[in-house]
Parts: C-alpha cells; sequence; structure tokens
C-alpha cells in the first residue's frame, strides 16, 4: 500500500536551513528562519519564561493527562489581552490550548467545515500552511490579492471578498504583523472589514501570531476587538510561539465566539472532539509557564519589557532599511518603514535570489521574503550594498 503514496516536494525553508549552515563564510546572513533573533544573532529563551519555567518547577505536583482542552487557566490568562479586560463578549467565548498557533488554525478551520464551511476566502501571498491546512481539511481556497504593489494592503480586494462570499463562505485574515508582507490593514481599514462582516454575515477566522511585535500588544489586536465587536460569531487562532518565545514548546490557542443566544456547549463539544481525533491532549510544559508568567505582575512585566525591547529593535532595522531606499534601485524598501513584525517581501528574481546567496552569502526564501530580525548593526549595511549590486541596472 505505502507504494501508491507519490513523493512529495521537500520544504523548500528546511533546504535553506542546511545550506546556510554548511556555508563557511562568517559574515554569512541567515533572512530565512522565521524567529525573532537579537542583535548577536540569538534565539534566546525569554526572561519571563525562565522565571516561569523555574517557578513551574517548583510547584508542578503532577503530569497527569489535562484532557483535550488543555490547560484551562492558561487559556484565560490570554484572554484579556485578545479580547481586552471587562470584554462585552463575555459569556460568549469559550477557549482551549492548542499545540501551537497551527494546531489553532487547523482546529478552527476544521470546526468551520464541520459546521458546513465549504470555501475560505484567503489573502494572497500568505503564510504557506494556511493553504496547506485548508486543502488538507477539505476545504477551497479562494484566493484575493492582499497586498499592491506600493506595499499598502489592499482593501478593496478583502472587502470584495467579503461581500461576494457564499452563505457557505468563511473568509481567513492575519490579525497583525501580516505573514510574509509584513503589510497590514490601519485602522480605518478594520473599521470598513468589521462593517462588511456584520453586512454579510460571512465567518471571520482571525489568525493572532504576532502579537505584541507590530505596534503594540493593544494595538495589534484593535483590527480583530473591532471586527468580534460587530460580528455575531467568529473563530480565533492565537500563537504564543512569537510573543513568548516558545517555538519548540508549541503553545496556542483557540477561541470560539458564538452568536447570543447560541449553543455554546454544542459548539465546544464538536472542537473537543476535532481535537480529541487530530491530537487528543496539547502539551502542557509551555502553556503551564505562560500561565505561572501571566498570574504574576512581576514576571509579566518582565515579559513586556522584553516584548518591548524585540519591538524596537525590529523598527530600527526597518528604519534603516526604509532610509536606504535611494541606494537600492527598484524595491520600495521605503515601504518597509510602514509595514510591522517579522517579515517583508523583496520583489527580487530568483536569479538575484540566487546571486545574492552565492556571492554574499544571503539566504531568504525563494518568494522574496525575508525575516528583517535576521539583520542587525554588523550585518545591515553589508545587506543594503548587497541588494544595491543585484538591482543594478
Amino acid at each position: 500500500m505505502l507504494d501508491k503514496l507519490a513523493p512529495q516536494a521537500p520544504d523548500a525553508l528546511l533546504a535553506l536551513i542546511k545550506m546556510h549552515a554548511a556555508d563557511p563564510r562568517e559574515d554569512k546572513i541567515d533572512l530565512g528562519v522565521g524567529v525573532y533573533r537579537t542583535n548577536e544573532g540569538a534565539t534566546p529563551v525569554f526572561r519571563g519564561i525562565k522565571q516561569a519555567e523555574k517557578r513551574l518547577l517548583e510547584v508542578q505536583d503532577s503530569k497527569s493527562y489535562l484532557g483535550p482542552e488543555g490547560d484551562g487557566g492558561f487559556v484565560k490568562a490570554l484572554m484579556p489581552y485578545i479580547f481586552g479586560d471587562d470584554s462585552p463578549l463575555a459569556g460568549r467565548i469559550e477557549g482551549m490550548q492548542t499545540p501551537g498557533g497551527t494546531g489553532a488554525v487547523r482546529l478552527a478551520v476544521s470546526l468551520a467545515a464541520k459546521a458546513g464551511v465549504t470555501r475560505i476566502h484567503l489573502g494572497m501571498p500568505s503564510w504557506p500552511n494556511h493553504a496547506q491546512i485548508l486543502q488538507d481539511v477539505g476545504v477551497e481556497v479562494v484566493p484575493f490579492d492582499h497586498a499592491n504593489e506600493d506595499g499598502t494592503a489592499n482593501l478593496d480586494a478583502v472587502l470584495g471578498a467579503i461581500k461576494g462570499a457564499g452563505p457557505n463562505d468563511a473568509v481567513l485574515l492575519h490579525g497583525c504583523c501580516h505573514n510574509p508582507t509584513g503589510i497590514d490593514y490601519t485602522p480605518d481599514q478594520w473599521t470598513a472589514i468589521a462593517d462588511a462582516f456584520a453586512d454579510t454575515g460571512v465567518l471571520p477566522i482571525l489568525d493572532i501570531a504576532y502579537q505584541g511585535l507590530g505596534q503594540g500588544m493593544e494595538e495589534d489586536v484593535a483590527g480583530v476587538r473591532a471586527v468580534l465587536a460587530k460580528v455575531p460569531e467568529a473563530l480565533v487562532a492565537y500563537s504564543c510561539d512569537k510573543n513568548f518565545g516558545l517555538y519548540r514548546d508549541r503553545v496556542g490557542a483557540f477561541y470560539m465566539i458564538a452568536r447570543e443566544g447560541g449553543d455554546m456547549d454544542a459548539i465546544s463539544s464538536n472542537a473537543n472532539a476535532l481535537a480529541r481525533a487530530n491530537w487528543s491532549m496539547p502539551p502542557d510544559h509551555g502553556g503551564a509557564a505562560v500561565r505561572l508568567l501571566l498570574e504574576d505582575d512581576g514576571m509579566t512585566a518582565v515579559w513586556q519589557e522584553e516584548l518591548d525591547e524585540m519591538r524596537a529593535r525590529m523598527r530600527r532595522v526597518r528604519d534603516r532599511l526604509a532610509a536606504a531606499d535611494n541606494e537600492v534601485p527598484g524595491l520600495n524598501l521605503a515601504a518597509l518603514g510602514e509595514q510591522n513584525g517579522l517579515f517583508a517581501m523583496l520583489p527580487l528574481s530568483k536569479d538575484q535570489i540566487a546571486t545574492l546567496r552565492e556571492d554574499h552569502g544571503i539566504y531568504m526564501a525563494g518568494s522574496g521574503r525575508i525575516n528583517v530580525a535576521g539583520l542587525h548593526q554588523g550585518n545591515i549595511e553589508k545587506f543594503i550594498a548587497a541588494l544595491g549590486e543585484v538591482t543594478k541596472g
């Protein structure tokens, strides 16, 4: 039976990681892997998480099963940061822990499909795993253009997707720090998007993977809250991988917002059944560490200080790239200064990307996506000079 399986294309990013690791040049630059890096190129464990893990070692008294919903305290501790203090949605929200943001997206799409959704509109380009998850669950991917050529969001396209959606459709949107473009909706655009969802009744699926790494904890979910304030129901996927540095611990959360008077027991029982069939229950360690951190004012303050440092460092990188716009013809680097988060897209040809890798030791995805956190004061001038060289003429 196994001989019937056709080979699948290898993951391009994993291949890029191997090529970078094998490159002996000391000044090589890795802009491919989507993790935060310090000015020294490290991806450290957060100071606040270290404190929480030490506390967890002292107080955890069992490794017994938690069930498919995971750590309920972790799920509740995140809610004020996502939905706000004293949220008007209280009583209409249920949540559960998931294996990373990927698990949360998977559960959102699976639950939507079980509820009758057959097509999901997705702004392109998007995180590659979005389309893979949608296709694997068996829903149709309906693409629309997320970005304009000038580096701004294509509001007409997303409004067209929402207003043109059918009764069995949903629309999946990034909450902030869009991956891979870094192009977010403005507050006014989010208002128009929220109105469109309210007018049509289309189900929103909102993926929040980078809260705190764009403009701030509150600012990065203002658009999500604007949508949730106006729609009868929604699904929200959340990741702690980036903003708590818990990549390999796979820490995520999934939230269901039901209509007034809706049967939340039926909704959450279906989500639990899907989780049980997919992963039985999520890993506990990272979620427990986040819960302990958020329950302690001191550790929370340390964590928020770390997020401020990360956000400010990436903003400095973006500002330097934007200032180099005149040094690199044809790339519109100025737009990067208006965008947010870890990622940006450069309109480079495959030949230019190959030249950057082969001649300059600069590694990026074949799509032109770069991780701006891979740049720092020690390598950004080399990067700008190399861009200028490959785009010359």
